[in-house]
C-alpha cells in the first residue's frame, strides 16, 4: 500500500489508545493480576498465555488493509465504555470474578471504537471479539461434564462386559472405586478447543455454515473423547492395577490427548477449508466505502472529549466500587449457640473428619445434636462481616466439600426449602447429606447466584449487611444412603428443619450473638 494512504491520524489515536489502555489495565489490576495467576499456575488456563500472540498475528494479517481506513474518535463508544465499566463494577460488589475479568476486557475492546471509529474497529473486529478468551473461564461447566463423563464411562464400561455401578461421579469395578473428579471432566481441554476452534474457525472458513459445523465438532469430539480416555483408565485398571492405570492415565492425559483430539479434528476438517492462504483477512477498500459504516462515522467527536470521557467513566467506577468493597456490617463479639426443641447438644465422634470450610468467616460453629430417637445432626454456621476477595461464602472450595478432605462429591442430594443439597462420600463406605442456606438481609436461599445479587444490590446501595452460612448435615453407612425405603437422612433433616423454625430467622438470631455465646476460635 502507497505511503500517501497511511493516515496520520493513526499515530496520534494509537497513542491516545494506549493511554487509554494503560489506565484501565491501572485501574482494573486487582482483575488483571487474578487472571494472570491463572494462566500462569492453572493448568486449565495455561493455553491462554498464547493468546496475546494470537492477537498480535491477527492485528498483523489485517493491518494492511486496515492501515488505508482513517482513525477518528467516535462518541457513541463511551456508551460501550460505560457499560463494560458497569459490568466491571457489578462483578466486583458481587464477587463474580469472572463478570468482573469480562468487564476489564469488555472496557479495553470498548475503547478501540472510541478512540479508532467504527470503521477501524470493523476492520479489527475479530481480534477484539477474540479477547474475551482471555478471560479464564469454564468452572461452571466442571459438575455436567463430570456427570456426562461418568455416563459415558458407565456405558463403555458395561459395553466392555466389565461389571460395574455408578453412583453419580463414582464408578464401582472390581478393580476398585473410579472417582470422575474435577480434574476428570475434560473442562481443560473443551476450554482450550473452544479458542482454537474458534480461531480455526475464522482463519480456515469464508462459510458461516462450515463454521458452525466446524465448532460443533469442536465441542462435541472432546467430550466423547475424553469419556473414551476415562474408561481407558477404567479397563487398564481391570487388568494392570489401578495405581498403573493411573500412571498411564496422567502421561495419556497430559501428553497426547489434546494433540490428537486436534489432529482428529483437523483431519476431518481438512477437505472442507474453503479459504486460501493468501485471501486477505478484511477488504480495506470496502470497509471505507461501506455505507452503513459511514452513517455510523457522522458521530465523530473530538479527542479530549473521548479521552476525558473515557477518563471519567473509569475513575467514577474505580471510586464508586473501592467504597462500596469497603462496607463492612457490624459483627457481635460472640454468636449465639442455638437451642433446638426437642433436640440436644452431643458430643459424639464424627466417623470421618467433617470441618466445612469458611475461609475469611468472622465467627464459625460446629455443633453436633441429637434427638430422643438417636439420631444425630452435624449443623456448621459461619457469619461474614462483608463478602469480598479471600472471604467468599460461595467461593470454589468454601462449604460443605473442602478440598483436599477426605470427602468426596457424588452428585447433588436431597435439598429443602432454600437449602442446596450435596451426596459425599468418605473412604469409600460412608456417605453424608449436607444441605447448605445461604441467608443475608431478607433473603435464604439455595442459590449461589441469588445470593450474589441480594449482596451486589446492598453493595449498590452502600448498605451493611451480613452474609451467613448454614449447613446441616447427616453421616451414616453409604448402604443406608441406598436404602429400599429411601434415605433416613433426608427425614432426620426433615425433621430438625421443623424444628429449628424458619431457617432465615433461626440464622438471625445465632449472628445477633448472645452475652454467654461461645463460638469456635479463628
Amino acid at each position: 500500500m502507497a505511503r500517501e494512504q497511511f493516515s496520520p491520524d493513526w499515530g496520534k489515536g494509537l497513542t491516545l489508545l494506549a493511554l487509554i489502555w494503560g489506565i484501565m489495565i491501572g485501574a482494573a489490576s486487582q482483575e488483571w493480576r487474578a487472571m494472570a495467576d491463572q494462566w500462569w499456575n492453572i493448568s486449565t488456563y495455561t493455553h491462554v498465555l498464547l493468546i496475546p500472540l494470537i492477537l498480535g498475528w491477527q492485528v498483523w494479517h489485517r493491518w494492511a488493509e486496515a492501515k488505508q481506513l482513517r482513525p477518528a474518535c467516535w462518541w457513541p463508544g463511551l456508551f460501550l465504555l460505560l457499560l463494560a465499566a458497569l459490568i466491571w463494577v457489578m462483578g466486583r460488589l458481587a464477587n463474580l470474578a469472572e463478570l468482573a475479568q469480562f468487564g476489564a476486557v469488555g472496557m479495553l475492546m470498548a475503547a478501540v471504537p472510541l478512540m479508532l471509529g467504527t470503521r477501524v474497529t470493523a476492520a479489527f473486529l475479530f481480534p477484539l471479539a477474540y479477547m474475551v478468551f482471555l478471560v479464564p473461564f469454564g468452572d461452571e461447566i466442571i459438575p455436567p461434564l463430570q456427570t456426562i463423563t461418568a455416563r459415558l464411562t458407565i456405558w463403555l464400561v458395561v459395553m466392555t462386559h466389565i461389571p460395574a455401578h455408578v453412583d453419580g461421579v463414582m464408578i464401582a469395578t472390581p478393580a476398585g472405586l473410579f472417582e470422575i473428579a474435577e480434574a476428570c471432566s475434560g473442562v481443560k481441554f473443551l476450554v482450550a478447543m473452544l479458542a482454537f476452534g474458534v480461531l480455526a474457525a475464522n482463519v480456515c472458513f469464508r462459510s458461516w455454515t462450515r463454521r458452525v459445523a466446524f465448532m460443533a465438532l469442536c465441542v462435541v469430539v472432546p467430550v466423547l473423547a475424553n469419556g473414551v480416555r476415562a474408561w481407558g483408565t477404567v479397563y487398564v485398571a481391570q487388568i494392570k492395577g489401578a495405581a498403573y492405570a493411573g500412571g498411564v492415565d496422567h502421561i495419556i492425559y497430559g501428553w497426547f490427548f489434546f494433540a490428537a483430539v486436534i489432529a482428529a479434528i483437523l483431519a476431518i476438517s481438512w477437505p472442507f477449508f474453503d479459504r486460501k492462504v493468501h485471501d486477505p483477512m478484511i477488504d480495506g477498500a470496502a470497509l471505507a466505502q461501506n455505507r452503513v459504516l459511514a452513517k455510523l462515522d457522522r458521530w465523530r467527536c473530538p479527542r479530549a472529549l473521548a479521552g476525558g470521557g473515557a477518563f471519567a467513566i473509569v475513575l467514577a467506577c474505580l471510586v464508586w466500587s473501592t467504597a462500596a468493597a469497603r462496607l463492612e456490617a457490624p459483627m457481635p463479639t460472640r454468636i449465639a449457640v442455638p437451642q433446638v426443641p426437642g433436640w440436644h447438644r452431643v458430643g459424639t465422634p464424627l466417623m470421618v473428619d467433617w470441618t466445612p470450610r469458611a475461609a475469611g468467616a468472622d465467627h464459625r460453629i460446629q455443633l453436633r445434636y441429637a434427638d430422643d430417637k438417636g439420631r444425630i445432626v452435624d449443623m456448621f454456621f459461619a457469619l461474614y462481616a462483608a463478602q469480598g476477595p479471600g472471604r467468599k461464602a460461595t467461593g470454589f472450595g468454601e462449604g460443605a466439600l473442602p478440598p483436599g478432605s477426605a470427602w468426596q462429591w457424588q452428585g447433588p442430594g436431597a435439598g429443602a426449602l432454600a437449602a442446596r443439597g450435596d451426596r459425599l462420600l468418605a473412604q469409600g463406605r460412608i456417605a453424608r447429606l449436607a444441605q447448605t442456606t445461604w441467608h443475608t438481609g431478607d433473603t435464604s436461599t439455595a442459590s449461589t447466584v441469588k445470593l450474589r445479587l441480594a449482596n451486589l444490590e446492598d453493595r449498590l446501595m452502600l448498605r451493611r449487611v451480613p452474609t451467613m452460612m448454614l449447613i446441616l448435615s447427616v453421616e451414616e453407612e453409604a448402604t443406608q444412603a441406598q436404602a429400599p425405603m429411601g434415605d433416613p437422612a433426608v427425614d432426620t433433616l426433615h425433621d430438625f428443619r421443623r424444628a429449628i423454625g424458619p431457617v432465615g430467622s433461626f440464622m438471625d438470631h445465632i449472628a445477633l450473638g448472645t452475652p454467654d455465646g461461645n463460638d469456635d476460635a479463628d
